[in-house]
Order: structure tokens, then C-alpha cells, then sequence
């Protein structure tokens, strides 16, 4: 039987839904609100078993509108607070997803991604809500979205979430897919530093003074929490660095073109990627969760054929990687772009391509791309 401990360490063989819920719980996640659906359950089912006997809390809510407001309220708590859900609930968390948005809420919400619209297939995979994940939500904003290819990096990418959440005061998107979500694979569990923990500023000058919406010098104010004796004013409207609502175009210029910036001026901080083959390429495959994996052996087979392919595998899809995609341009003749949808973030890639031939290699979902079927895209690509 697993020891109930705040954290595991070691080798384990485990499913990408449970390593995430285990770096959740290593990144310091203590407290868990989500609603049960396919294929995020086990996410909830893990985290259940696991945060009460460290001290955590797990509540079973009502439906994915509450479980988004309940994480919000344990933030401003103190906790470091998670929910995880898959296509259908994540519509229903959009609206306060840009609550947490506007208030400046540190949180992670997991995205496990299935077929759709609508129930579509709750146990089959998709990649349909990229585009969702950045303009689900109304108004001017910026978000964080990290998309993992592999049971390792859910359990990695889930504690960078936590990180980026708590460093730039802002919910955090993980966006994995069904197939990473149920797949088994050896996940290393390595002891996490404290130091490698990213905790929220907190403010230094006495409660008399103190403005919750007032920002550092990088654009990000420090966070009071609630019992701590400051008083703070936390709204969804448009709000002065009081706190308190300010019904003027000059103040909605001043807040959005912070809550934006914050994020666009830290581009370099946020964006990860990773690269396969790209010092020589002239078709550059542009893919992400595990749509990345079969693309990886469609380059290895481009280059045993002569064409000289690589990979683009975006970690962090939002922000979007467009100065990197801008530099391959100048030297590839062609980007390729599988997607388990009909064309989404092919348009990023075309939007920063100067021109160059993009093209869209789609799955309708359900099921993933063969190789051989995105090598024939890069060798049409290379004619």
C-alpha cells in the first residue's frame, strides 16, 4: 500500500491524470474543488484519497461553475488550489476563470481534453479547446497554458503551473488530452526543493498602508490574505489599486493594460519549448501534447528519407511562441501542423510564418495521427 505522505518520491508506473494530481501535492496544492467527468476523474479520485491525511482539503462541488469559484476563495485564503476538468466544464468555468483573471488569483485549472462539441466522446481524445483556452473567456487579458506530452510532464508541468500562478498572480492553464491523461508510463518523483517553490509576494508595509491592487516595478502587486488583518477590496469590475470599483475609461485603460503586460513583458520568462532537428531544417513540424510524440517519428522518418525536417514541440502554448516561429521562418520554406481539431493553433503558426507555406494536418479527435500520415503532409510540404 502507497505510503500517505506529502509527497512521494521515487519510480512509479503511473497513469499522466495521477502524476498530475501528484505534482499538484508536491508544488504545494492543498486544497482541490471539481466536479467528476471524463477524462479528468482521476485527477479528482487521486486527490480525494490523497490531500486529507497531509492536512488538505478536497470538496466534491456541485457542478464546474462552483469549482471554479471555490479554488478562487482558497487562494485569497492562502491555499495553493487546483481543479481539473475536460471540455463541457471548462466552458462552464470561463466566466470566473476572468474572475480570477481580473482579481489577480493565483490558481491551476487542468484542462484534460476530449472529442467534441458538446458531450462529443468523454473517453476519446481531442485538442479542440486550444483557441478556448485563450479567448474562452470575455475582455482584454492574457493567460498561461502549458500543454504536456507525456505522464512525466504532467507531474513537471503541473508544479511549473503552480509556479507561474503564484510568480505572476494569475490562473494557469494545464492543458493536456485525453491520451497523456490515461496513458501509463514510468514517472520519476524527485523530492522538490523549497527553494524550486514559487510562493506569492506578500506585502511589506504595515496593514494602514497597504493597496492590494498596487503593482512592483514588474507590473505584479503583493498579495494580503484574508484573516491577516489587511483590508482589501477584491471585484471583477474594473478596479483602482484600492481595490474598490472605478467606473472610469481611464482606470479600465490603466488596470487592463497591466493585467496584460504583466504577462507579455515576462514573455521570455514564461514561453517553453523544445526542439528536435531544427539547425538545418527547411519544414519545420509544429505540434504539442501527444499529437508531438507521433510528429517526433514522422521527422525521424523525413530525415531517413532525405528531407530535412525537425520539430517545434510548444510547452507553453500561451503565450504563443512567435518570435521563435518568426526566426525559423527565415530559414524554413514550409511549416507542417498536426492538431487533433480543425485548424487552431495552425493560424498562430501562419500568423508569424512571414508567408511561408502552413499546413494544417487535422484529426476530428477520437484517435491520433498515424506517422506516415504527417510525412506525407511534410513531403507535399518539400516539393
Amino acid at each position: 500500500m502507497m505510503a500517505e505522505t506529502a509527497a512521494l518520491h521515487g519510480d512509479f508506473f503511473i497513469t499522466g491524470d495521477e502524476a498530475c494530481a501528484e505534482g499538484a501535492i508536491s508544488a504545494g496544492c492543498r486544497f482541490f474543488a471539481g466536479y467528476p467527468i471524463t477524462p479528468a476523474s482521476e485527477i479528482a479520485e487521486r486527490m480525494a484519497r490523497r490531500l486529507p491525511p497531509i492536512g488538505g482539503v478536497y470538496v466534491q462541488m456541485e457542478d464546474e461553475i462552483a469549482s471554479m469559484n471555490a479554488i478562487l476563495g482558497a487562494s485569497w485564503a492562502g491555499a495553493k488550489a487546483m481543479t481539473a476538468t475536460s471540455g463541457p466544464g471548462f466552458s462552464l468555468m470561463m466566466e470566473n476563470l476572468g474572475l480570477g483573471i481580473m482579481m489577480e488569483t493565483p490558481c491551476v485549472v487542468v484542462d484534460v481534453q476530449r472529442a467534441g462539441p458538446s458531450t462529443g466522446l468523454p473517453t476519446m481524445v481531442g485538442q479542440g479547446d486550444m483557441m478556448q483556452a485563450r479567448w474562452g473567456s470575455h475582455g482584454i487579458y492574457e493567460i498561461i497554458a502549458l500543454a504536456p506530452s507525456s505522464p512525466q510532464e504532467m507531474f513537471d508541468l503541473t508544479i511549473t503551473a503552480f509556479n507561474l500562478s503564484e510568480k505572476y498572480r494569475v490562473p494557469v492553464l494545464v492543458m493536456a488530452d485525453e491520451t497523456v491523461g490515461h496513458m501509463s508510463e514510468k514517472v520519476v518523483i524527485r523530492p522538490v526543493k523549497p527553494e524550486e517553490l514559487v510562493e506569492r509576494r506578500r506585502p511589506t508595509t504595515p496593514p494602514g498602508k497597504y493597496l492590494p491592487y498596487q503593482p512592483g516595478t514588474d507590473l505584479i502587486p503583493p498579495m494580503a490574505l484574508a484573516g491577516e488583518g489587511y483590508r482589501f477590496h477584491a471585484t471583477g469590475l474594473t478596479h483602482d489599486e484600492r481595490g474598490y470599483p472605478a467606473m472610469t475609461a481611464t482606470a479600465q485603460d490603466k488596470l487592463a493594460r497591466r493585467l496584460v503586460d504583466k504577462i507579455r513583458v515576462n514573455r521570455r520568462d514564461i514561453i517553453r519549448y523544445e526542439e528536435s532537428d531544427t539547425g538545418d531544417a527547411e519544414i519545420i513540424v509544429c505540434a504539442y501534447g501527444i499529437t508531438a510524440r507521433v510528429a517526433r517519428r514522422a521527422v525521424q522518418l523525413a530525415r531517413e528519407a532525405g528531407i530535412r525536417a525537425g520539430l517545434l514541440r510548444l510547452i507553453t502554448v500561451w503565450p504563443f511562441a512567435e518570435d521563435r516561429i518568426r526566426e525559423l521562418a527565415q530559414q524554413a520554406t514550409a511549416f507542417v501542423v498536426p492538431e487533433i481539431n480543425y485548424g487552431q493553433i495552425v493560424l498562430e503558426v501562419e500568423r508569424c510564418a512571414a508567408g511561408k507555406k502552413t499546413t494544417l494536418v487535422p484529426h476530428m479527435g477520437g484517435g491520433m495521427h498515424l506517422p506516415q500520415t504527417i510525412l506525407e503532409a511534410v513531403r507535399e510540404a518539400a516539393k
